[in-house]
């Protein structure tokens, strides 16, 4: 747990720091927020993650409390102030505190909180595989946008906990994959086309998935963005996840049916060695 927190201009010990009863994140999940994950004292895709907040509060029409340059300067603060080397900056920005009232208060100042989360990051090769189930999606409309509302994505992640599982995988109602309660999903077919969702309103559009886009693209793998369904996935040649936390992440078993004999393949591997190095590398 991080010694110390940030609170809207206060770095405070991590037991006391506290917002107030009638902050509207808290009241109604009015805010949005973003996790950048850190290896050996660098960040991950930061300048990503930054812009990717300023849209999400940009299409709620909330107002950062605190310039981009400032957000940068708190956030290298706290990573002193804890002394971390890797793990995860936790960002979140709510509409601030105002009599409980659906609509947006007139006068209301937004709630800047920050927090870190030391880790244990598997940054050598994928040895073993993780698990997964497959679940329907029940979230609202706008997946693109990085809210706090997260209900629907904990029940999934709970789901897969209680089978033992790492990631649940979201199911639209036409049969085909979302992303996962914390991931984007990727397969690779047999003849080696390396397919993931389009970003749109659908899915959150991953800042690590970018980057692994990139890296793919400068492998010369076939990249399309297309929708798939769960039938398509199970026949995959390969499956993994990426997120900030994930990285890459190969499933080698999605229900009870094994992907690829249960081996983790070669372009997760790869992958996942690459994105490592560009972050080591400060790419």
């Amino acid at each position: 747990m991080s010694r110390f927190a940030y609170v809207n201009g206060q770095y405070l010990s991590h037991h006391n720091a506290a917002v107030h009863i009638e902050d509207r994140g808290y009241q109604f999940g009015d805010g949005v927020y973003e996790v950048v994950l850190l290896i050996d004292g660098k960040m991950a895709d930061c300048e990503g993650h930054l812009k990717r907040l300023q849209r999400s509060l940009d299409e709620l029409s909330l107002s950062s409390p605190v310039s981009d340059a400032a957000l940068r300067q708190i956030m290298n603060r706290l990573i002193r102030l804890n002394r971390l080397k890797t793990g995860i900056i936790y960002i979140q920005i709510t509409r601030g505190v105002a009599r409980r009232d659906h609509k947006f208060p007139q006068h209301s100042h937004p709630s800047l909180v920050m927090t870190v989360k030391h880790l244990s990051v598997n940054t050598g090769q994928q040895l073993a595989g993780k698990s997964a189930i497959t679940v329907p999606d029940q979230r609202w409309e706008r997946r693109d946008i990085k809210t706090i509302q997260l209900l629907p994505n904990c029940l999934a992640k709970q789901a897969a906990a209680e089978q033992g599982a790492y990631e649940a995988i979201m199911v639209m109602a036409d049969g085909t994959v979302s992303e996962g309660s914390s991931s984007n999903v990727w397969i690779l077919t047999g003849s080696g086309q390396l397919i993931t969702r389009q970003a749109n309103e659908a899915i959150l559009n991953g800042i690590t998935r970018r980057s692994i886009q990139r890296i793919a693209a400068e492998r010369q793998l076939e990249i399309i963005e297309r929708p798939f369904t769960v039938e398509e996935m199970m026949a995959a040649k390969e499956v993994f996840v990426t997120s900030a936390t994930s990285m890459v992440t190969a499933l080698t078993q999605i229900d009870d049916k094994q992907i690829h004999e249960g081996e983790v393949g070669l372009i997760a591997t790869a992958l996942k060695a690459d994105y490592i190095e560009c972050i080591q590398v400060g790419e």
